[in-house]
């Protein structure tokens, strides 16, 4: 930074002793023996009581170890507790494939 101010280096030193103290925290890969991929998904249907949105989500491991996941409110309104399955489901499979 070619003008830092004392403001720029307070949180510098916030953010220098945060990692210093935080340098143990983490995700820890190790070696598997294991290469199957597996995915999980659920659902809750129209559970946001103010726009009746499903929120949904999805899990994928690889081994033993979660490479991707999301969770939040799906885009449309399902019109049954299947449909708003089958979208978590839907979700998941793109993220897998």
């Amino acid at each position: 930074m070619h003008a830092a101010t004392d403001s720029h280096w307070a949180t510098m030193k916030l953010i220098l002793h945060y990692l210093r103290d935080t340098a143990s925290h983490g995700l820890h890969i190790t070696r598997s023996s294991s290469f199957a991929l597996h995915g999980f998904t659920d659902a809750d249907w129209a559970g946001n009581v103010e726009d009746r949105k499903s929120t949904g989500g999805y899990l994928v491991f690889f081994g033993q170890k979660p490479i991707s996941w999301k969770s939040g409110k799906q885009r449309i309104v399902a019109r049954s507790s299947t449909e708003a399955e089958y979208k978590a489901l839907a979700d998941d499979t793109t993220e897998v494939i």
